[in-house]
């Protein structure tokens, strides 16, 4: 037998998903996440798992693995310490930015730490102009300078960002080089490599990151990859970015910064997959996990690619899926503020010590408490029995907090989930009503170890008719994995006029980023058979600061002669702009900005095979019941309890209803049904 293995590491629990090549069987497992050494966890759950079905390590062919390293690394400040050399008399734009507040009217709102302290942003004499000749040339000796003294200073990291260097990246190879002779134990980044676009701030924000987090990262693999090998696995590993794609350890670590989003961006390409396969093409993602909730909107079953995103406060030119994500987990920690309303978040107990019910030593109740006492979720165990719960300490913990808002127990605990699904429901909108689409017209994914517990509350807050919880959704980002291909995206910016006079600037544009699209499949060893181009260029009207993508046509670069090309690629932004600001400039001068390769290397993928109905008697998965609470029934009601495994296609189940599983529990309220479809998805709808 042959084995595809993903692994999600999560802030909370680690999932792992294995398929078997020959038969197609699908089996999953979930462990507890060990947060100061996540490596830790992930092994314990490849051996576990391996033992579970009887395989050995060196069955696995592949080994696919999203991780929260780099993202946490950045949200706590665990980065390490970096320096920066740059463009003389441009040190302090790290710290001046774009001038905005992170907040309009809030006068206090701090900005984020600044990664580089002003001591160690070091600047050499140098200057390139913005079409790409030297004003001055760099001074070498300076830069030997600079390294010398970042080293005596401790720094483990060094960035370089030059001014226009994505438009002539000589001066900053030639730093790199320097350092490198003078400081080789250091981590370097140069921005030409990492984000070779326009907008000095953020390519010197995004190679801040990158370097800052490297160190990290690199240490991180180093770690995971020998104990893969101890354990026998010799699979080449992957690392899933941001964009949804995989990447091999050796790129992880040159690139961190493509890995932030690299746990949740393969929920949404699981979702993607699940959502075509059942028929549904507009979708929302709701990932609720133990820490955090991650959402995103499918159109047409296809998630938004962004090429700039803002990271706790860091701006970060990187592709990534348009993913946002808000503090609500199920451990997130409920408490009274200054004023003495109930809040929930973003402060979460994570794995160690866990929510209350855990008996770990955490006193603060969090969401998983109050659904422990509500009984939405199993009150004496969860993990499919591999893990006991205390009612009785989430209930103490919710009483005391009920005390000082004057409630009592139950009503505290409904607040808390109707805080946090409030939080949630204002996530969807940011990505849904705030961009033009109507959240009514799409079918609500959950998954998540928490999502389909709260995927009822949070449709019926946003009026969503349709719920589709995946076979195994507390592991679908670890699925996902199995999903996915291998991925790259490359970029170059060349602002030019749309007319005529632009073709030979776009053909010389994408022969470049091809020929580095040829490098990376080679590096990756992708068959001539298997590799996959897509391009597009960001487009703006003539003054405007913003760009929008639009796919440019197939074909290689020379068929952009083809009469009628820019006119449909005139076309396309006018249709683009219409759609995202109501509007379309007629006669306006259009610029396109940047070019973009995307490169994709395809993969032998898990598939998720139909099966026959078998009518609607669910019966045979029945194990018993217990009360309920529902609020809108005042009260406990007693619910049967249903086991996920033993429901068949075509099975209906009405609400209310309590539907568990190893690794997530859907509840099913009052006026809704549950039917299982071919897939064995479960279809929440509304009678």
């Amino acid at each position: 037998m042959t084995w595809r293995i993903g692994v999600d590491s999560g802030g909370t629990f680690t999932d792992i998903c294995l398929f078997e090549t020959e038969s197609g069987s699908v089996e999953v497992w979930k462990v507890p996440s060990t947060p100061s050494d996540p490596s830790l966890g992930i092994a314990a759950s490849v051996s576990e798992s391996l033992a579970r079905v009887g395989a050995a390590a060196d069955d696995v062919a592949y080994f696919g693995h999203g991780t929260t390293v780099a993202t946490n690394a950045l949200i706590e400040g665990r980065g390490v310490r970096t320096g920066l050399v740059t463009t003389d008399g441009f040190r302090d734009l790290l710290e001046i930015g774009r001038q905005k507040r992170p907040d309009l009217y809030d006068l206090q709102a701090d900005k984020p730490k600044v990664l580089v302290s002003r001591d160690l942003r070091l600047e050499v004499p140098e200057r390139v102009r913005h079409d790409g000749t030297v004003e001055t040339k760099l001074d070498e000796e300076a830069v030997r300078r600079a390294a010398r003294r970042l080293r005596a200073d401790g720094v483990k990291a060094v960035a370089i960002a030059f001014l226009y260097g994505f438009v002539r990246p000589k001066h900053e190879a030639e730093a790199r080089r320097i350092i490198a002779e003078e400081f080789p134990e250091a981590y370097l980044s140069a921005s030409h490599e990492v984000a070779p676009e326009f907008r000095e701030y953020e390519r010197m924000s995004t190679v801040v990151v990158n370097a800052t987090l490297g160190p990290v990262m690199q240490g991180y693999i180093e770690r995971l990859d020998g104990r893969l090998k101890s354990l026998g696995v010799a699979a080449t590993p992957h690392l899933t970015q941001s964009n949804g794609g995989v990447i091999g350890f050796e790129a992880a670590a040159r690139l961190p910064v493509r890995t932030v989003l690299s746990g949740p961006s393969t929920g949404v390409v699981a979702a993607e997959a699940v959502g075509r396969i059942a028929g549904f093409s507009n979708l929302i993602t709701f990932d609720m996990g133990g820490t955090s909730t991650d959402v995103a909107l499918l159109d047409g079953g296809q998630c938004r690619r962004a090429n700039e995103a803002t990271v706790h406060g860091y701006p970060i030119k990187a592709p990534m899926l348009d993913i946002h994500t808000v503090g609500a987990g199920g451990g997130s920690i409920a408490f009274i503020d200054s004023g003495g309303l109930l809040k929930v978040g973003p402060r979460s107990a994570g794995a160690d010590p866990g929510p209350v019910c855990y008996g770990r030593g955490n006193d603060e109740p969090t969401v998983t408490d109050a659904n422990v006492l509500l009984q939405t979720l199993n009150p004496k165990e969860i993990l499919g029995g591999r893990m006991a719960v205390r009612r009785d300490l989430a209930e103490a913990a919710i009483g005391r907090l009920a005390a000082r808002l004057g409630m009592d127990s139950y009503a505290t605990a409904e607040g808390i989930l109707a805080v946090v699904t409030a939080n949630m429901a204002k996530a969807i909108r940011v990505i849904s009503v705030q961009r033009g689409h109507d959240p009514r017209d799409y079918t609500l994914v959950a998954f998540g170890g928490a999502g389909p517990l709260h995927a009822a509350r949070l449709a019926r807050e946003l009026d969503i008719a349709r719920i589709l919880v995946p076979r195994n959704p507390g592991i679908l980002c670890a699925m996902g994995l199995l999903l996915t291909d291998l991925r790259a995206d490359f970029a170059t910016t060349r602002l030019t006029v749309l007319d005529e006079a632009a073709l030979p600037v776009i053909g010389d544009a994408y022969a470049a980023l091809e020929l580095q699209a040829e490098r990376w499949f080679a590096e990756e060893g992708v068959a001539q058979t298997a590799r996959r181009l897509a391009r597009t260029v960001d487009m703006r009207y003539a003054g405007q600061n913003y760009e929008l993508a639009v796919p440019l046509a197939a074909g290689p670069p020379e068929g952009a002669s083809e009469p009628g090309w820019i006119a449909a690629l005139a076309e396309g932004f006018a249709r683009e702009h219409q759609r995202m600001y109501g509007f379309a400039a007629e006669g306006e001068k259009v610029q396109m900005v940047t070019f973009r390769l995307e490169a994709v290397g395809e993969v032998r993928k898990a598939t998720l095979r139909p099966e026959k109905l078998q009518g609607p008697d669910a019966a045979a998965a029945r194990r018993g019941e217990r009360k309920v609470w529902f609020a809108a029934a005042g009260g406990f009601v007693s619910c049967p309890i249903y086991d996920r495994e033993g429901l068949a296609p075509g099975n209906r189940i009405e609400g209310p209803a309590v539907i568990e599983q190893m690794d997530a529990t859907t509840l099913l309220p009052p006026g809704m049904h549950a039917t299982v479809d071919t897939i064995r998805n479960l279809v929440l709808e509304a009678r």
